[in-house]
């Protein structure tokens, strides 16, 4: 049996994102607290290890709420934000994707318009005019991150159907009777599957950098939900007297993004048909 040896960043981006997982899985037995307990007597202490006296391990907000709790609940927002947003945003754009690419000439030259006109407007500007004209709610996030996105699968998508359609086996298919929707599910879309995990891996990262966006300008998950970019957005205010306040949450988020693109630039490496030979 063949070892398959995983280089150090790929270890480090899985066990970044195993921990976050775990966190967002096990937040009520591991949260300390509740992260919507108001404590006002305890406003704005600082972390136990940097002189707190009131034993909070990242110290607490301005409405003496816990960090720490309030981090790890804040983990499960941006996984079902990032993990949902890709796979509705994928399922969008691998669909039509397969339509350009396999059905060709209108349907293709529709589909590509459409993506040329949205890629035209900036992401954040179409996603701030959704969701303001929604309202702010998990459910319209993410239908809003899967409308900026769908773009991307798709062309990657239509540019291998391209050249899949034309290929030996596709032709057989045709000529034993297979119809087209048989021929699209089994030879055209496993072809595909490759392009679409790592595409899928590394869009996890935008996609929870854009909910934390949205949070930070207050259109993203409504309060007292906890949600890293809005905790950002609440300690701007202190961050010179409470650095504690922003920083928590936005290392959280950093290391979220890290960790998902080490992995995705792994899978991206390690499926690349260029790099089976060596």
């Amino acid at each position: 049996m063949t070892r398959v040896r995983l280089p150090a960043t790929a270890v480090a981006g899985i066990v970044i994102l195993v921990a976050i997982v775990l966190f967002a899985l096990l937040a009520d037995a591991i949260a300390p607290r509740s992260p919507e307990a108001q404590r006002l007597v305890e406003r704005l202490d600082p972390p136990a290890w940097a002189g707190g006296v009131h034993g909070y391990v990242l110290g607490t907000d301005h409405l003496g709420r816990d960090i720490l709790s309030r981090v790890i609940y804040g983990s499960r927002v941006s996984l079902t934000v990032g993990l949902a947003g890709v796979a509705l945003s994928g399922a969008v754009g691998v669909t039509l994707g397969l339509a350009a690419g396999y059905l060709g000439r209108r349907w293709d030259a529709v589909i590509m318009r459409i993506a040329d006109v949205q890629q035209a407007i900036p992401s954040l500007v179409l996603a701030i005019a959704v969701v303001a004209v929604l309202r702010p709610s998990i459910v319209n996030l993410i239908v809003v991150l899967a409308v900026t996105a769908w773009v991307s699968f798709a062309r990657v998508v239509r540019s291998e159907v391209l050249s899949l359609r034309e290929s030996l086996f596709v032709e057989a298919a045709r000529v034993v009777g297979a119809r087209d929707l048989r021929i699209v599910a089994r030879h055209i879309l496993p072809n595909t599957a490759a392009s679409i995990i790592v595409i899928a891996s590394l869009m996890i990262a935008n996609m929870i950098l854009f909910e934390a966006s949205l949070s930070f300008l207050g259109l993203g998950v409504p309060p007292p939900t906890p949600s890293w970019g809005r905790m950002v957005f609440e300690g701007l205010e202190y961050v010179s007297t409470a650095w504690w306040v922003p920083l928590f949450p936005g290392v959280a988020v950093m290391l979220t993004v890290l960790g998902t693109n080490l992995l995705g630039d792994w899978l991206r490496d390690a499926l690349d048909p260029r790099q089976r030979g060596r």
